[in-house]
């Protein structure tokens, strides 16, 4: 049997920033990419495509930060919105993946690293992007982009 790679590239979606990493299905290992812009949560859409032409996905994952509790914030609603979007735009399947903390968990790896903590200039974003893929490619769901977020994890209609 022959195992297949995708290339998979995922987002840790911000208003001013979204981290990107680029990552294998194969070998499960990821990079993380140079963040892309963003104003008020609308991207650099040229530096989307250029992103999205430099390496072909196959697959797009989004992380959406759900409250600690499990239900939406507004957050969470604006990221879906950019999932949907970029899945539209691309004509790729868009995933989305529940990233509660995977900031804060970048944020760990980074000092621990001896990294400071001026993330302006040296950004944890696409290292949480890193770990939004880690989560999808060990997660048993795989939740498309257009499923409503009222219908995520069994949050009902919250």
């Amino acid at each position: 049997m022959t195992a297949t790679s995708q290339c998979v590239l995922a987002f840790d979606f911000g208003t001013r920033r979204i981290g990107v990493a680029a990552g294998q299905t194969f070998t499960g290992t990821s990079t993380a990419l140079t963040p892309v812009f963003a104003k008020e949560g609308t991207p650099d859409w040229p530096s989307l495509e250029k992103l999205i032409n430099e390496w072909q996905p196959d697959i797009l994952v989004v992380g959406i930060p759900l409250n600690m509790d499990g239900t939406i914030s507004e957050m969470s609603r604006r990221a879906r919105k950019f999932a949907n979007r970029i899945q539209d735009r691309f004509q790729l399947p868009c995933f989305l993946m529940d990233e509660r903390l995977s900031t804060n968990e970048a944020k760990e790896i980074h000092y621990s690293k001896g990294g400071s903590n001026n993330f302006k200039k040296e950004s944890v974003d696409g290292l949480a992007a890193q770990i939004i893929f880690d989560g999808w490619l060990n997660s048993s769901q795989r939740i498309p982009s257009h499923t409503r977020l009222e219908d995520l994890y069994g949050l009902g209609n919250s």
